[in-house]
């Protein structure tokens, strides 16, 4: 019995679909990173200090075979080679050292964007999730995020360590000889621009491989929560094309990815190779000239190694940090859709509904159609109310109001004269209950589903709420009882069962206030007059508003509400059981 979606699922960030992902996304992280600058600055410190030591090694060697090998003095040679080691020891442990502090601090960064990320979508509407693909939504949650947490945990510590290492050799090349160093690094800016120009095709590709993704994910999700509609239709091998299409299109992708990223690393690498030529010439022809020692030759040749490397592995975590961004910015659109739903600061509590609900001018529209229009009605509290009307008439759309899963668009909903808006979230929802057609189950024990996010319900109270939802027949058939297990979205039951468990979850709360959208679709006519008679049971002052098409549930109530093209209106129980 549910509504038009309402047009809001991930707003178009711009024109022409979702923005190209930027530097800028990285940016975005500042939040997030605050809390753990100090530790992050420990690992710069300690980083600086273990590329130090490293950049010593290549000096070292020149006073290796200058001082102590040409020289043959050993005690010279024994110096240098217990500097050495001393040297590189300590600088191994402060590696050790600042990849375990940057991992930990990386991961709870990352923990806490995963929970903001949670949170926020805790904040938006049902209807929401049910215009996003699914598929699509979890790449995000998990793909995204966790190639997020990769980088950061590996990668971004990488181009820290790379970048003083780069830094630290340049400086130490200059000074050991500047000519030379000219010699050697002449093709480097050819290599920086064909590095920029492969990380914008990169950065490019990277989200069309996530789309692609995503569209495998969604229609592998559709294919299996389908799979009895694909099998009574023999459409199997239909689906198997469309499988083969998507899967064409993202390896498609994917092997762009791979191309680029090879060209990304193979031409810079060629450039590199004739640069060592270059100074193999140059330095070989100052020593034959009496110009340079073989001592200050060969430290050269290694700094400009581990200049090299840097370069290289900076130019190799391109795709990596292109992806990132791509992720990064796939996430935040995620983060940027707004919540149609706030809570005022400063918002009133509510203990307990004790003076009823009443709708006040209420209108809403689905994409400029009217769906309620004008509302003026009162619910009494404690009062039994039904809700009758034809498929897609407001009655569903009424329900979300009352639980503010959104607002209206025009006029006010108030629970005990407060306007739902000046309330508490928890409060409102806490007191004010809904339980939807097809509730959706957790893949685990029937006791677990009823005490949901309840850890303090007792055994006890799980079994009253099961037998006054009407579950006690079927417990006594099943081995395991109500720890028997519902299944992946709780399909190891039926779709009456299913119903039953969500009613006794909501019972198990107590509520003021209970709704139930068609609570009985799925149960046969003895089952849901034991179920009406169990609401009144188990709820003695509760109001209780019942979205229905069946007579049993209509005819008990105290009053019924109709819509009809938008419109209310409400009888008492005598007229309504005349209609």
């Amino acid at each position: 019995m549910t509504e038009p979606l309402a047009a809001t699922p991930t707003p178009p960030p711009g024109p022409g679909g979702p923005p190209v992902a930027s530097w800028r996304s990285y940016g975005r992280l500042a939040p997030f990173l605050r809390p753990y600058l100090r530790p992050l600055l420990l690992v710069l410190v300690v980083s600086l200090a273990s590329t130090a030591l490293n950049l010593a090694q290549p000096y070292l060697s020149k006073l290796l075979i200058d001082k102590a090998l040409l020289r043959r003095d050993m005690d010279a040679l024994i110096e240098i080679a217990l500097l050495m080691v001393a040297f590189g020891v300590v600088g191994y442990a402060l590696n050790i050292f600042a990849s375990y502090r940057y991992v930990s601090s990386s991961a709870a960064m990352l923990f806490d964007i995963r929970v903001a990320l949670l949170r926020h979508l805790q904040t938006l509407s049902p209807r929401f999730f049910g215009g996003f693909r699914l598929g699509d939504l979890m790449s995000r949650i998990n793909s995204d995020v966790s190639d997020v947490q990769r980088v950061t945990a590996d990668t971004l510590l990488s181009v820290l360590s790379n970048v003083l290492m780069l830094v630290g050799s340049i400086g130490l090349m200059l000074w050991l000889d500047w000519r030379m160093f000219l010699v050697g690094v002449v093709l480097i800016p050819v290599c920086v621009l064909t590095f920029l120009h492969y990380q914008q095709k990169l950065t490019l590709i990277t989200r069309e491989m996530r789309e692609r993704g995503a569209d495998l994910g969604s229609l592998l999700v559709d294919t299996v929560m389908g799979m009895r509609v694909v099998a009574s239709l023999g459409a199997g091998e239909h689906e198997v094309r469309r499988f083969e299409q998507n899967n064409n299109a993202f390896v498609r992708a994917m092997l762009r990815m791979q191309v680029t990223s090879f060209m990304a690393g193979a031409i810079p690498g060629a450039l590199l190779t004739a640069s060592t030529s270059a100074v193999i010439l140059y330095g070989g022809a100052m020593i034959i000239d009496g110009r340079m020692t073989i001592g200050t030759l060969v430290a050269f040749m290694t700094y400009q190694g581990r200049l090299f490397g840097p370069i290289q592995t900076l130019m190799g975590l391109t795709a990596g940090l292109a992806s990132t961004r791509v992720s990064l910015a796939r996430i935040f659109e995620l983060f940027d859709t707004p919540a149609e739903v706030t809570e005022k600061p400063g918002a009133t509590g509510l203990e307990q509904v004790r003076q009823g609900i009443r709708f006040e001018g209420v209108s809403m529209r689905y994409d400029r159609h009217p769906v309620l229009v004008d509302v003026d009605l009162e619910i009494p509290q404690g009062s039994f109310c039904a809700v009758l009307g034809p498929s897609g008439v407001g009655k569903s759309t009424l329900a979300d109001l009352m639980v503010r899963y959104q607002d209206p668009q025009d006029g006010r909903i108030l629970v005990d004269g407060l306007d739902i808006r000046d309330l508490r979230l928890d409060d409102l929802r806490r007191e004010l209950i809904l339980v939807d057609q097809a509730p959706y189950l957790f893949n685990d024990t029937i006791a677990a589903n009823i005490a949901f996010a309840l850890p303090g319900a007792s055994d006890r109270d799980v079994a009253a709420a099961a037998r006054m939802a009407g579950l006690a027949d079927l417990l006594a058939r099943l081995p395991e009882g109500l720890a028997t297990r519902t299944g992946e979205r709780g399909l190891a039951l039926s779709a009456g069962e299913r119903q039953r468990v969500a009613l006794a979850r909501a019972l198990l709360r107590k509520p003021s206030v209970l709704i139930l959208d068609e609570p009985t679709s799925a149960l046969d006519g003895e089952t849901e007059q034991l179920v009406a008679r169990g609401l009144r049971e188990a709820l003695p002052g509760a109001t209780i508003v019942v979205i229905t098409h069946r007579p049993v549930l209509a005819e008990m109530a105290d009053a019924v509400i109709t819509l009809d093209g938008g419109r209310a209106t409400m009888t008492q129980r005598a007229e309504a059981a005349c209609a």
